[in-house]
């Protein structure tokens, strides 16, 4: 069991590696190339001419926040997340309880069941790192794209309702532009309804068996 925890933090820590190399060394260089290809494509589609830039910042967040929920969703199983959750929080609740009122032997067997409740844990969640590489290569690059997109516009401001002139390349916060506020406004909204729709019909059967088909190593 403790050799089955120790190869899923492995393979996490691993993953993690390769997203650190991609992220400071590869993408640098590749995410410019792949943005060139990707004007060609979304600039006929969510380009509008330039006429729109706030719609086409706001098309780009849908586009990724489809694609990166479609990865997580295949990848992640919710049921086996929502489950050990609720363990763990279980767990915390017992344990709380039990130093509270001095129990030290059921804080001893609370602590030997410890490493399980982390291995679940551990396994649940693992599924969710899968997809970062491929969302590395497709999210980096939308980014320089839109800068570039907006970038080249004759007129990059857009009307809110306290000013009538907001550059999207100001700094509102103090901290990132207003084309990335913009666009993460957008992606979390949307975000948010498309996955907790994609996390019930994961419970699904009908999901479960066209999960089963594709990856059928995944089905136990």
């Amino acid at each position: 069991m403790r050799k089955l925890s120790n190869k899923a933090q492995g393979s996490n820590l691993l993953m993690l590696m390769i997203l650190m190399m991609m992220m400071f060394f590869i993408m640098p260089t590749l995410a410019p190339i792949i943005a060139g290809y990707l004007h060609i494509v979304l600039m006929p589609v969510i380009g509008f001419n330039g006429q729109n830039p706030v719609l086409t910042v706001f098309f780009a967040g849908v586009i990724v926040v489809i694609f990166s929920s479609l990865l997580t969703n295949f990848f992640t199983d919710w049921k086996n997340m929502g489950e050990s959750q609720e363990t763990s929080r279980a767990f915390q609740k017992e344990i709380t309880k039990a130093r509270r009122e001095g129990n030290t032997n059921r804080v001893n067997k609370l602590m030997k069941m410890q490493p399980e409740i982390m291995r679940r844990q551990t396994d649940a969640s693992s599924g969710m790192m899968k997809p970062m590489v491929f969302l590395i290569i497709f999210i980096w690059p939308i980014f320089m794209w839109l800068r570039a997109f907006l970038s080249g516009l004759s007129y990059y401001y857009f009307t809110v309702p306290w000013a009538n002139q907001v550059s999207f390349f100001s700094y509102p916060f103090n901290f990132g532009q207003a084309w990335l506020w913009l666009y993460l406004i957008f992606s979390i909204a949307i975000g948010q309804v498309l996955r907790q729709g994609l996390k019930y019909l994961s419970w699904s059967d009908w999901w479960k068996n066209i999960k089963g088909k594709i990856r059928p190593s995944s089905v136990r």
